[in-house]
């Protein structure tokens, strides 16, 4: 056995998906483990290697870290980062240090729980207690179900028990650490860009700051894609840049609407909690037997914004820039592209997966249930939104299609690949095939 280079015992904080020290559960439990507290972050090559060099979500952690090693280092402390598969990460880790105890914040991605029981196995032979808690979620697992211990599978339903939990049970205050609360040493290597394999993105990432007066006007101008009628935090939320714990407390005395998205995330979350398959089979098992046409030349212009529907085009387009798409256009997408060309719902679900800045597994997958019919709390198969219609409702004056369409209305602008009433009846008639059989 090699020599351990740092032999006071320690207790790790993995950071995962709670990037900030301020209001941080997992932090939190660490510091009660009478051990100091090093924080680490892993860059997990599992993940990162099949990404372009360019994804601008790596960018945006890895600046994330950066402030996080730099208010460490203030504190007398340091990040520890890796950059290799978590389970040679974790060997080396225990052989430079002598862990005694490693606590994380819950992650309920299948994905996730298969790495966190290998760790945990791993960690358990050493002698190594691995300890979760929540955090990205206020509310996780079997804390809203209904009176017979079951998960809920419709949202209003659970909405109103996980609003009645939250007035009976609201999460306590996390108090920040302290400097005598780390481990202290000097600074320890932090990792280019460039050495983790990327570089600089042009896509720019919003701040994580919520505007009170947009939760005032949020109501009435969320679905405006258009205007900056959202708070575009979903990347932090994501990434737990912002504390979900902080942000649904100035939500809820501000905007019923603005919480009440909050908790169609918790949903989700949930519902990959407990139904794991529904990230690449339907919840309703019925619909996977659909006959998707899957054409490959159709899903093409799809992807990047040639349909002949401004509104869809616009959406695609601005996602395919920006890494972000209105959630009201998100939509109309995908509706398009499960009702209007038959197109298996995972395929956009992937191509979603690769672009947005926001992704995450959980609501991605409902999302796209949702619109193909296939979910839990579903659109029934014979909603089948109209772009046309949609646009006249939510973009009249072609504000939102000009920005990211400005082609539209010449003869360069392509005539649609599919006539939308015959689109909804070929959907429609596929469909109640494919229910009745």
């Amino acid at each position: 056995m090699s020599r351990k280079k740092h032999t006071a015992p320690v207790t790790i904080c993995w950071l995962r998906r709670d990037l900030r020290l301020s209001d941080n559960r997992a932090l939190q439990m660490a510091a009660r483990s009478g051990h100091p507290v090093l924080c680490l972050f892993i860059f997990d090559r599992d993940i990162l290697d099949p990404l372009p060099s360019d994804d601008a979500r790596v960018g945006f952690l890895h600046r994330e870290l950066d402030a996080i090693r730099a208010e460490l280092e203030q504190l007398g402390s340091a990040l520890l980062v890796k950059h290799d598969t978590v389970a040679s990460a974790w060997a080396a880790i225990c052989d430079e240090f002598a862990v005694k105890q490693v606590v994380v914040s819950r992650d309920y991605e299948p994905y996730a729980r298969e790495r966190d029981e290998k760790i945990y196995d791993y960690l358990k032979d050493r002698g190594i207690e691995f300890k979760g808690t929540k955090d990205h979620v206020i509310f996780e697992k079997n804390e809203v179900v209904k009176a017979d211990g079951t998960p809920y599978t419709v949202f209003t339903p659970y909405s109103r028990k996980w609003k009645e939990h939250y007035r009976l049970h609201p999460p306590a205050d996390v108090p920040d650490p302290g400097p005598g609360d780390f481990y202290p040493c000097a600074p320890l290597p932090f990792p280019t860009l460039s050495a983790l394999g990327f570089k600089p993105s042009p896509i720019a990432i919003p701040p994580k700051v919520l505007n009170t007066a947009l939760l005032y006007t949020y109501a009435t101008r969320r679905d405006l894609p258009a205007v900056a009628g959202t708070s575009r935090l979903s990347v932090h939320l994501r990434f737990g840049t912002v504390s979900i714990r902080k942000l649904y407390a100035q939500a809820v005395r501000h905007s019923d609407k603005y919480a009440d998205e909050l908790i169609w995330r918790e949903f989700y979350q949930m519902i990959l909690y407990h139904f794991p398959h529904t990230t690449h089979a339907s919840f309703k098992p019925a619909y996977d037997r659909i006959r998707w046409l899957n054409d490959e030349k159709q899903f093409a212009a799809w992807c990047a914004g040639t349909t002949g529907y401004p509104l869809v085009d616009a959406g695609m387009r601005e996602l395919n820039t920006t890494g972000f798409m209105h959630n009201r256009v998100r939509m109309v997408v995908a509706s398009f592209l499960c009702k209007h060309l038959l197109i298996d719902w995972r395929w956009g679900e992937r191509y979603f997966a690769a672009k947005l800045l926001d992704f995450d597994l959980a609501s991605n997958a409902g999302g796209w249930q949702w619109a193909a019919g296939s979910g839990c709390d579903a659109a029934p198969y014979f909603r089948i939104f109209n772009p046309t219609a949609q646009q006249e409702r939510f973009d009249p004056d072609f504000a939102y299609i000009k920005k990211w369409v400005p082609e539209f209305g010449t003869p360069a602008y392509p005539k649609p690949i599919v006539r939308h009433e015959d689109a909804r009846n070929r959907c429609i008639a596929v469909y109640r095939q494919a229910l009745t059989e």
